[in-house]
């Protein structure tokens, strides 16, 4: 099973926007994919019309015996499941302290659905803590959204000084430019030199758009709603880039290249 995880230090981004649309997107090209939504918000539950978990006891849940299958929950998509929040886990890096190996406790728990998916995708939160390091640990590629502008870029380098002091695999960094307006210079300036000095970039972006933000009212990846949009293109395009990065199969037509 592979492991995507998305991630940054910087909230409102398009984290869980390009979680729910990627791993939609990977159901439909024939993986068999699950989410696990590690944001006590639940906002990738929320678009996939699931309700977050209410337990309060982070420690029980890391000593669940049967890990996470219990807590799966099946999605209205083929293939495409949902691990969803717990809004008692805000305190997790609390109850991760207390095990012997507290970097490796969430890994080992996903290791339990490896038989299960092909694909994993998880919904971080926007925060540097220990169920950060489990995130790095346990991720074979960390995607990185990053808006065009000055203090995103900055919290990108953030995040790379922050792998290194820490030991942690750089090369697992896959950033990629979200809520773009190319109507604007300074996004454009920025991610042409964003582009120069980091090769890791995925060349596919993520445009500001309406019918990314309508994802909130219709709860559903923008390829249920609005199959043709700009946003729906964008994020085809970005999946089509990732697999070419990783090496998997995206599952699309030449004809949806964008």
């Amino acid at each position: 099973m592979k492991v995507f995880a998305t991630y940054n230090v910087k909230g409102g981004v398009g984290k869980t926007a390009a979680t729910v649309n990627l791993s939609y997107l990977a159901s439909r090209a024939g993986y068999r994919c699950v989410v696990w939504d590690l944001d006590p918000q639940g906002a990738a539950g929320f678009y996939f019309r699931i309700e977050p978990e209410t337990t309060t006891d982070p420690a029980a849940f890391l000593e669940k015996k049967r890990g996470l299958k219990a807590a799966v929950r099946g999605t209205n998509y083929p293939g495409l499941d949902l691990i969803p929040a717990d809004l008692g886990h805000r305190n997790l890096d609390i109850a991760l302290a207390e095990f012997r190996k507290p970097g490796s406790r969430l890994g080992k728990m996903l290791d339990a659905l490896a038989d299960d998916y092909d694909l994993a995708f998880v919904d971080c939160a926007p925060h540097l803590s220990l169920v950060s390091e489990n995130i790095f640990e346990m991720a074979d590629h960390l995607l990185v959204p990053v808006i065009p502008t000055p203090l995103s870029v900055r919290a990108y380098a953030q995040l790379r000084e922050f792998c290194g002091a820490h030991g942690l695999d750089r090369d697992k960094l896959l950033p990629f430019f979200s809520m773009v307006d190319r109507r604007r210079q300074l996004h454009c300036e920025l991610i042409t030199s964003f582009a120069a000095e980091h090769p890791e970039v995925l060349r596919s972006f993520i445009p500001y758009t309406s019918q990314v933000e309508k994802m909130g009212e219709q709860r559903a990846p923008v390829q249920t709603f609005a199959p043709g949009s700009p946003g729906a293109r964008a994020f085809q395009a970005l999946w089509r880039a990732l697999c070419a990065r990783v090496g998997l199969d995206d599952g699309l037509p030449a004809a949806d290249e964008a």
